[in-house]
């Protein structure tokens, strides 16, 4: 079974910084797009971040350069380092993947369970 397992969330100061990971892991052949999405509460889920299998990355806006994603190929991790943090980052973090997996045909979207952050004032 594949899993998508995410590490790193907890809390933080307005202006500090945190990184969390993502490690993707059970019968995997390849994956395409590994991705972090976001969702605060009383809000929709949001994407932050997406990689793809070439490195070519796509930020939202409100990251403002502020947040950088990247990829361990040889160990099937993503990187989210999230600096200048504000009180409206606060949110649960989720682990997005789009893969094959051995023995089933096709691509297939998969989530991790999700990581807490939350920014002080």
């Amino acid at each position: 079974q594949v899993q998508l397992v995410e590490s790193g969330g907890g809390l933080v100061q307005a202006g500090g910084s945190l990184s969390v990971s993502c490690a993707a892991t059970g019968r995997i052949v390849s994956i395409n797009n590994m991705a972090w999405y976001r969702q605060a509460p009383g809000k929709q889920r949001e994407l932050v971040a997406r990689i793809n299998a070439d490195g070519i990355t796509n930020y939202a806006d409100f990251t403002k350069g502020r947040f950088t994603i990247s990829r361990d190929y040889t160990k099937n991790i993503v990187l989210l380092q999230m600096n200048s943090l504000k009180p409206e980052d606060t949110g649960v973090y989720y682990c997005n993947a789009d893969l094959v997996v051995g023995g089933i045909s096709g691509w297939y979207d998969y989530w991790g369970q999700g990581t807490q952050v939350t920014v002080s004032s």
